[in-house]
């Protein structure tokens, strides 16, 4: 293995010293106290004493996955999503929805209350469309709070989202003339590619905002069904 990452070429090996270094050290959260701590691969982004990934050690905090995703959505068209941050020389932050279920539960003369906090909800929706939309999401992948899906969909958000992606000054080894054509990669897919999907019941969707009232559809149109993440889309194709 060591033969391995000698012979790696230098872009690769300037690459794999870009690896976050604060999660060293932090047990495993699957391996479940089998893991020492993460150890970071040389060139592979994995912990050297368990295999596992490194979003299976570190998980970011809220303000990080909110910084993260405003630094996606600013200079784009969705940047509405985003707020300014104070004093963060031009830094935008996602305004994130969150989604509060109160149950009330009659026990005896005293009621009592079941809160469920889902730490992510589309933007835009009612309580009763958010609601529709999370029973969709298979159970164990629904982020509330204090759950397995909870840490879910924050592994994903480190996974999908490096920071190197969207920075090209974190990217590392890049000469003067590769970060300009990198910045003007982001520049471009963020005008040509980036999108921010709609949640709406079937037949729904693309309301006319000034209107507020359904479009008529073309004659012989169908209806598209609700996808496993409940927005629309073609229900013979695997989302």
């Amino acid at each position: 293995m060591a033969k391995v990452a000698k012979d790696l070429n230098p872009g690769v090996q300037k690459m794999s010293l870009g690896q976050q270094q604060s999660a060293r050290g932090v047990p495993c959260l699957r391996c479940k106290g089998t893991c020492s701590g993460f150890e970071p691969h040389s060139w592979r982004k994995i912990c050297k004493s368990c295999k596992c990934s490194q979003e299976d050690h570190f998980l970011s905090s809220d303000l990080e996955d909110d910084r993260k995703i405003g630094r996606l959505l600013m200079d784009s068209k969705y940047s509405t999503l985003t707020a300014r941050v104070k004093g963060g020389d031009g830094i935008r932050i996602y305004k994130r929805n969150r989604m509060i279920m109160t149950n009330p539960i009659a026990t005896g003369k005293d009621p009592t209350f079941d809160t469920i906090t889902y730490e992510w909800a589309p933007p835009g929706v009612t309580q009763k469309l958010g609601l529709q939309y999370m029973e969709l999401i298979p159970k164990e992948k629904q982020p509330v709070t204090g759950t397995e899906g909870a840490y879910y969909r924050r592994r994903q958000l480190m996974h999908q989202l490096p920071i190197y992606d969207q920075d090209p000054s974190r990217c590392r080894g890049l000469l003067e003339s590769e970060l300009k054509v990198m910045e003007e990669f982001v520049k471009q897919y963020k005008s040509e590619a980036l999108g921010v999907g709609e949640v709406a019941l079937p037949g729904q969707g693309g309301l006319p905002k000034e209107e507020g009232k359904q479009q008529e559809k073309p004659e012989g149109a169908e209806t598209a069904a609700p996808t496993a993440n409940g927005s629309l889309g073609d229900p013979s194709k695997e989302y």
